[in-house]
């Protein structure tokens, strides 16, 4: 079953392409069962950040398998598109897209290089898919490596050096544009891992006031007596909040604007300086606030340079990360390549435990008179004989599976003709499993 990796991200879409085709964390599971009825689809996973929308699939080959994917992404929720989708996506098989997913969880693929929160986006899409029951052994195995080579980074290497996440950088932004954040007034809309972050560096630069505004009162009041800083509003008191306001931070889950033009303009001081940055796919915030006087809105690819100063340590990280991703690449990999082998030492070891049995049961019948420490030692014995001629046999081929598929696959076909496995329908299938390199 090849693998395959089909997604735009950062790199090959603008922000307004990324958020026509995010889909609600709430929907989740009824996204991954649609997947799953496609015909070519046998496992699916869907990994979705601010930054990219990615699907890892094993499918029944890779024509079928990509063509599905890209039907399922095109007319899911988002049919009559007026753009050619296709020139923004990417489409990685094999090797190529389990490296991919490594390089994604080691925060190399990232807008933000060794950015902390893609580690824990990467275990979510993983237990998404888990509860789902979209994946099955080979996206489970690929998951679990990601997930390992990504704490292995941040742990043996400074790829996560020189703290910064989006919400710092966007707080380093506003601090830019205004020279200094003491005793401003902040607005922040989501009680998320976003708005955390962002309060609690708040308090620290010396805010004056801030406020977090939440769909879920309760969220925001829990924040602000977290942090011990602010004060919490519910989201219709939003447009009010920044009446007086001189930054608002945004990163919600909504799927529609939570902030239009004519509901700032009603509310706000006319021609007020008021610095917007929204770090929120689909964004939270209508683009049309910056036509108004005095507002200056900054969405999350906005945030690029204030990232790029940062990283120069990241940066000089990123070939002791690259040794860690091919390292877990290969143990992937062998693992994959040693699946070949499975069908044929199952067979092999099935016919001489059904051998051992049967000739065991005949002698024991034959030899009533022993006793069960004697039967104990003569079961021990047929055992050990099985296992010690078996054992050369079944090592070699799965060394020959972890090195080369068509030398694996020619040791199979002589088994099944030296011991009549009836591995023929077996052989077919395993043929079309590699993975392109």
């Amino acid at each position: 079953m090849p693998l395959i990796c089909l997604g735009l991200s950062h790199r090959t879409a603008p922000l307004e392409v990324r958020e026509r085709h995010a889909f609600p964390p709430s929907r989740m599971a009824e996204t991954l069962a649609a997947l799953r009825d496609y015909e070519a689809i046998r496992e699916a996973a869907m990994l979705q950040t601010c930054g990219r929308l990615e699907f890892y699939a094993d499918v029944d080959d890779y024509e079928s398998g990509a063509a599905q994917l890209k039907s399922f992404l095109q007319n899911f929720r988002h049919a009559g598109l007026e753009y050619d989708l296709e020139s923004y996506l990417y489409t990685l098989l094999g090797a190529e897209a389990a490296e991919h997913l490594l390089r994604v969880a080691t925060g190399l693929d990232s807008m933000l290089i060794g950015e902390a929160e893609i580690l824990g986006q990467v275990k979510d899409a993983y237990v998404q898919a888990q509860r789902a029951q979209a994946i099955g052994t080979t996206l489970h195995r690929l998951f679990r490596e990601a997930l390992r080579a990504g704490k292995t980074a941040r742990s043996t290497t400074r790829i996560g050096g020189e703290s910064l996440s989006l919400a710092t950088a966007a707080i380093e932004a506003a601090r830019a544009h205004l020279g200094t954040l003491a005793g401003a007034s902040v607005v922040i809309a989501g009680a998320g891992k976003m708005g955390r972050t962002a309060l609690r560096r708040l308090r620290d630069e010396g805010v004056e006031r801030a406020v977090v505004v939440n769909r879920t009162l309760s969220h925001a009041r829990a924040l602000v007596e977290d942090v011990a800083f602010g004060e919490a509003l519910e989201m219709p008191a939003l447009a009010k909040a920044l009446a007086q306001a001189d930054v608002l931070f945004t990163s919600t889950g909504a799927s529609h604007f939570i902030l239009t033009k004519d509901e700032l303009e009603r509310e706000r001081a006319a021609q007020r300086p008021l610095l917007v940055i929204d770090l929120a796919v689909p964004r939270d915030v209508d683009p049309e606030v910056a036509t108004l006087p005095g507002v200056r809105l900054i969405d999350v690819d906005g945030l690029r340079p204030v990232i790029d100063e940062r990283l120069e340590i990241r940066r000089e990280a990123i070939p002791d990360v690259e040794r860690v991703i091919a390292r877990y690449l290969e143990r992937f990999l062998r693992w994959y390549r040693s699946r070949v082998a499975l069908p044929a030492i199952a067979s092999l070891t099935q016919k001489a435990e059904a051998i051992r049995t049967a000739e065991l049961d005949r002698l024991l019948l034959r030899c009533p008179e022993l006793s069960e420490r004697e039967r104990a030692l003569i079961t021990g014995m047929s055992m050990t004989i099985v296992s010690k001629l078996l054992h050369s046999a079944i090592s070699n081929i799965r060394e020959k599976a972890t090195v080369s598929d068509a030398e694996v696959l020619s040791h199979v076909r002589v088994l099944d003709e030296l011991f009549e496995l009836n591995l023929a329908a077996s052989i077919a299938e395993l043929g079309e499993t590699t993975l392109p390199q």
